[in-house]
């Protein structure tokens, strides 16, 4: 047995490792705060300084993550963070979660997962364990990390392990969070599959071996993928629901009765959040290197991709029944984050349907709980309004992108005169408001 191995699991067990994490945002945190939870010392590395400095204070950035459960492992010396990769030499265990965005080709951006373990490599020492946690193509981690650490005379399942783990946060979820969701885990070797999974037995309720790293990566992928072909489908059942005059909503609530062999999913202005837009693709990029193309994941993506140009075609319907023409028109966007009661707007199909409106001439306006501002394009940074009976007063249309919890459904119909609801939040309301459904 590897006396290298068998002293880092001993480490682990007495909860006498000092964990890395790099990356402190959606995915990196929460990571991080239950490893210091777990009793480990942490070190959380990002590359912005508020960020750093923010924590460092014992205060949270992330809704999910309260700055009540920052501050006491923070003052406990179980919490900090910096900007330095020279602070992670004394790791025993590095947790990678950073980007991985699509180029505007929709290929994949490696840049972020490059720059951290070639900075990782440069630290490393014998006995360390790397996991990536960012979502990537199948093969990144055998082809991208453990390379990079060969090259600094590392043996790989050796002197220092590595292995896969795809993150699987759910923003908003107050049901399930990193310790009762189960965490699949795959390492280069069995050896490092060995010690990836002491690392998260520590932290994670459940966690799942599979064969290697390969394995794990495509494990992600089917979860969004699954994700993204079904909302797919929905949404373009509503599209022929809309053309053959019948209610999209009424359909998935009755065929939602049976019991067995449907899973109902539910249509919407598009697709956001970190995960479902972008991770197929990466699948996608990869099978296309290999000659084949992804049918149904293109064809999702396409569908997906042109839901806001159909709410603004039911806007601009809509209006024109009240004898009103998108230019000029005021209309209010309420939520622009991609999901209810988050404050993330990554890819959140809000931003289109307001740049479309705009691109019309509306005047357009939005109010979000959670977002105080959004950046739309390179230069046009929009603040959210006060959210009063005079906004929605005024307002030609009023158009539901995010049904946050925070908004009650009756006062909006009452105040308003047309409705464009995309999130079914309304409808069946009997406000003064005329609702339009997806």
């Amino acid at each position: 047995m590897s006396i290298i191995k068998d002293e880092l699991l001993n480490r682990l067990e007495k909860r006498e490792a000092v964990i890395g994490i790099v990356g402190l945002g959606y995915v990196g945190l929460p990571l991080a705060v239950e490893f210091a939870e777990a009793g480990f010392r942490v070190i959380g590395l990002d590359v912005s300084q508020p960020k750093v400095d923010q924590l460092n204070r014992g205060e949270s950035y992330i809704p999910d993550i309260p700055t009540a459960k920052i501050q006491p492992l923070v003052k406990a010396e179980k919490l900090c963070a910096t900007t330095n990769y020279a602070d992670l030499r004394q790791a025993d265990a590095v947790s990678i979660c950073v980007p991985t965005p699509l180029r505007k080709t929709k290929d994949p951006d490696m840049s972020y997962v490059i720059q951290s373990v070639d900075s990782i490599a440069e630290i490393a020492h014998k006995g360390m364990l790397i996991v990536l946690e960012s979502t990537t193509y199948p093969g990144t981690t055998e082809e991208i990390v453990a390379p990079r650490l060969e090259a600094r005379g590392f043996e790989v399942g050796e002197d220092v392990f590595v292995a896969f783990s795809p993150e699987r946060i759910d923003p908003g979820n107050q049901e399930y969070g990193v310790r009762n969701t189960p965490k699949v885990v795959g390492g280069i070797s069995p050896a490092c599959t060995e010690a990836v999974m002491a690392l998260y037995g520590t932290a994670v309720d459940h966690v799942v071996p599979v064969s290697s790293p390969t394995v794990a990566e495509m494990v992600k992928l089917l979860e969004n993928t699954f994700r993204a072909v079904n909302i797919g489908l929905v949404n373009e059942m509503a599209l022929m629901c809309d053309r053959l005059g019948i209610d999209v909503w009424e359909v998935i609530d009755a065929a939602k009765s049976k019991p067995f062999g449907f899973m109902p999913f539910y249509p919407g202005p598009g697709l956001g959040g970190h995960c479902i837009p972008v991770d197929p693709h990466y699948l996608s990029w990869k099978l296309k290197t290999l000659n084949y193309t992804a049918r149904f994941i293109e064809l999702a993506s396409e569908i997906n991709t042109s839901m806001p140009l159909y709410v603004l075609e039911k806007i601009s319907d809509a209006l024109n029944d009240e004898g009103k023409a998108v230019r000029g028109s005021r209309v209010v966007v309420l939520g622009v984050a991609f999901k209810r009661n988050v404050d993330d707007v990554r890819e959140s199909p809000a931003l289109d349907v307001i740049s479309l409106l705009q691109e019309k001439g509306a005047d357009v306006v939005y109010h979000d709980p959670h977002v105080p501002r959004v950046r739309l394009g390179e230069d046009q940074i929009m603040e959210t309004q006060a959210y009063n009976d005079e906004l929605l007063n005024e307002a030609d249309c009023v158009v539901i992108i995010t049904d946050h919890s925070t908004y009650d459904w009756q006062h909006v119909a009452d105040h308003s005169r047309l409705i464009v609801d995309s999130r079914h939040a309304v409808v069946g309301r009997d406000g003064k408001a005329r609702v339009v459904s997806l």
